[in-house]
């Protein structure tokens, strides 16, 4: 059975800038998106292991939620980027 990433994925206003993250926590998707792509290529349980508050299916869902979203997800670890840049720069 795959998981419905509907099920697992919220915006609140107020929470990370109303970036999609799993509901009841304040982990965002891109968070977990570049975990699972930079951090620990490909490798879900490692990603699980970091996050352990989370579920497998929650790290699902959010992957599942980037497949369907990639253009969203991408603009919001982009922008994540040039601020962590501009700030490292301007420290």
């Amino acid at each position: 059975m795959s998981v419905r990433y509907e099920d697992y994925i919220t915006t609140t206003t107020g929470v990370q800038g109303g970036e999609p993250v799993i509901r009841g926590t304040r982990t965002p998707v891109r968070t977990i998106v570049v975990l699972f792509q930079q951090v620990y290529p490909g490798n879900r349980d490692e990603v699980q292991r970091a996050l352990p508050h989370l579920s497998c299916e929650a790290i699902d869902a959010a992957l599942a939620y980037y497949v369907a979203h990639t253009d969203e997800v991408d603009a919001l670890i982009a922008e994540h980027g040039r601020v962590l840049q501009e700030f490292t720069i301007s420290a």
